[in-house]
């Protein structure tokens, strides 16, 4: 049985993928990250990630297929399944051994299961667009966190760092303890060890929240009381566009 595992990163999966046609063996198991459990029987091959060789094969992907579907991927990745390496592999390999483009070959599983989880990631970094909400600072800066279902806060970071140029902020995964501070030039990645921040609700400590942040939240409340129109709610098609998961995150629902 073959065994490999890499450090959980996209660039860790590619030199995966790498060094499976170099020694010509594929794994019939992957584990990822610190903590992974191998089996009783079989030994492990620890991939050490490589830059030059991970680009090497997302110019195969791109040029077997299309930028596009090499994007497609790193969607996928960012899952976070545990299942979505060894299905990125073997969708890899899909691409790059046949000798037409299988991105839109629906007749395929594999590709069908590829688009499917595709899709669920764009739709909950889409959610992340529409739900955040920020918080003012005692310093003047913004913060928001939630904690999202699959790891989509990198493909978020453009959306608000055009959206929001003119001031500084900080978003946050509080699921995956890590992430962004944009401080009106440049987006960097941060992990705070000691965030005083409520993690069932994203909110920050009464001591980091600026003077008139309790009376926004307080006015937004109203407002999004007043628009509402009683006779016209439906529950259900509340539920499907904000999915409740997302409530404790949003002032208007607290």
């Amino acid at each position: 049985m073959k065994i490999f595992s890499f450090d959980n990163t996209f660039e860790g999966l590619l030199t995966l993928v790498f060094e499976c046609y170099s020694r010509k063996q594929f794994p019939d198991e992957i584990l990822s990250g610190e903590g992974s459990q191998s089996v009783l029987f079989g030994s492990t091959t620890d991939i050490v990630t490589d830059d030059r060789k991970a680009e090497r094969v997302w110019k195969g992907i791109v040029k077997r297929s299309s930028e596009d579907n090499a994007h497609r991927i790193y969607r996928v990745f960012l899952s976070g399944l545990p299942d979505a390496p060894m299905l990125l592999v073997k969708y890899i390999r899909l691409v790059i051994d046949s000798d037409k483009n299988e991105e839109t070959n629906f007749s395929l599983p594999i590709v069908i299961e590829i688009n499917k989880l595709h899709q669920k990631v764009c739709k909950e970094a889409h959610r992340i667009h529409m739900f955040v909400r920020f918080q003012k600072t005692v310093e003047g800066s913004y913060y928001a966190s939630f904690a999202p279902m699959y790891d989509v806060l990198p493909l978020c970071i453009p959306h608000f760092r055009d959206r929001y140029a003119d001031q500084p902020w900080i978003i946050y995964d509080l699921k995956r303890n890590y992430g962004f501070l944009y401080d009106l030039k440049t987006v960097s990645r941060v992990v705070f060890d000691d965030l005083k921040v409520n993690s069932q609700n994203g909110q920050l400590h009464a001591s980091l929240l600026a003077e008139d942040e309790k009376l926004f939240q307080q006015l937004w409340k109203q407002y999004y009381k007043s628009i509402c129109i009683q006779e016209r709610k439906n529950d259900k098609v509340h539920r499907q566009l904000l999915p409740k998961r997302f409530w404790k995150y949003l002032p208007e629902k607290l």
